[in-house]
């Protein structure tokens, strides 16, 4: 770890210009060889670089996006071409640059921090060792060596020696308590910000292997951390916690605001929206207004489900969305919410007494009785005189003499 952050003192200066230039601010307030002022310069640190990497912050969210969109395609790509690794390499590329997607931006929050850590890194370890670094001279140096946080030196690490500790003016059991429960949070902060993104701010609809290794990630980075945090100094235990819980809030924020398409977030916001709006009588703010008119804009058979959920219950409630992102009073807003009006179930015609006493089948609705079975004589048969015998018929030319088989009722007259 020392080798690694003695790579990055070229920016060693910077930083510890920045936390001087805030211990003066907060020592003037509570004393400058106090861990309160030591350690809120640490955390006005992480602010200032997080709010510097905030449009890095933005770019990482529209990445991750696109990256969830792309999987079922990637995935495609890798089936169809899973005996050509370079065909498959090219694809992707070629699908890279027709979206407009860098998977590398997902990671650019962490790389561009990097330097920042390892720089204060390698100045909490010379203030450990007594040797002055960047801007820090001796007064400031012994200033640092004597600020405690509940007890524990800023330059103190959880596996350091009694005598070390000792050296530092404190005990290893304040040591490795504060360390612990330092590392402890730092670690919960992360799977909870991992945790929340994989059940809230993402499209559940479509399983992808991105989701397997983002539910990988939720599990190993905590442990990650925990392995680390053994040999961060309290300072940066300090930093590396506030930029967790800063990350924390920030993806809380995007998450309430500007939730992914399909997921679970976007369900609880399209809800709130939809409660304001109703109950208003209008979208509010403009932010609001350009996610409706994004939602107006997809053709009904894009829109995923909860769009649809908050259409038609903008429809239920009378009110039809614009293009423009506004909400209109409509009375034809449920059957334009549903594509179309809406078609009444065709009813069979009322029968009446007469066809349905001469139906083939069925009751009488009347009556109640069902049609007989016998065969009827036809009307216009003469009636058998009695005691005669029937004449019998003379058989046609060609046809055989006696009694003839009655013809099948599918046999050709």
């Amino acid at each position: 770890m020392d080798t690694i952050a003695s790579l990055f003192s070229f920016i060693t200066t910077p930083v510890s210009w920045i936390i001087v230039q805030f211990h003066k601010l907060y020592g003037a307030v509570f004393g400058p060889d106090t861990g309160w002022a030591w350690g809120l310069s640490i955390v006005s640190l992480v602010v200032l670089i997080r709010i510097c990497l905030i449009p890095l912050f933005v770019k990482q969210i529209k990445s991750m996006r696109n990256m969830q969109a792309l999987q079922p395609k990637m995935k495609a790509i890798q089936e169809r071409y899973k005996s050509d690794k370079q065909r498959q390499s090219e694809e992707m590329m070629k699908l890279y640059k027709e979206t407009g997607t860098n998977p590398l931006s997902s990671c650019l929050p962490i790389l561009a921090q990097s330097p920042f850590f390892f720089a204060l890194y390698y100045v909490l370890s010379n203030i450990a060792s007594g040797n002055t670094v960047g801007v820090i001279n001796e007064s400031l140096l012994d200033s640092a060596r004597q600020a405690h946080i509940f007890g524990a030196p800023l330059a103190s690490k959880f596996m350091d020696s009694p005598e070390k500790v000792a050296a530092l003016d404190a005990t290893l059991t304040d040591v490795r308590i504060v360390t612990a429960i330092m590392i402890i949070m730092m670690s919960a902060s992360q799977f909870y910000t991992q945790r929340q993104l994989m059940q809230k701010n993402v499209d559940l609809t479509v399983k992808t292997p991105y989701m397997q290794q983002q539910k990988m990630m939720m599990y190993i980075f905590p442990v990650i951390f925990a392995v680390m945090g053994v040999n961060f100094p309290v300072g940066v235990l300090v930093y590396w916690l506030t930029t967790n819980v800063w990350t924390m809030g920030q993806q809380m924020y995007v998450i309430n605001q500007n939730p992914t398409p399909g997921s679970k977030a976007q369900d609880q916001y399209l809800t709130r929206l939809l409660k304001s709006t109703t109950s208003h009588g209008e979208v509010r703010s403009r932010r609001k207004r350009n996610v409706v008119q994004a939602i107006v804009a997809k053709a009904t058979s894009d829109r995923n489900e909860n769009e649809r959920r908050f259409i038609t219950g903008l429809a239920k409630a009378g009110f039809a969305a614009q293009p423009d992102g506004t909400v209109e009073k409509s009375t034809t807003a449920v059957d334009e919410a549903e594509g179309g009006p809406s078609q009444r179930r065709q009813q069979p015609k009322r029968q009446t007494k007469a066809k349905r006493q001469a139906g083939v089948v069925g009751d009488s609705p009347e009556t109640g009785t069902k049609p007989s079975l016998e065969k009827k004589a036809p009307q216009d048969a003469k009636p058998k005189t009695a005691g005669k015998p029937a004449a019998r018929q003379q058989p046609k030319s060609g046809q055989r003499k006696g009694q003839q088989r009655p013809k099948h009722p599918s046999s050709k007259k």
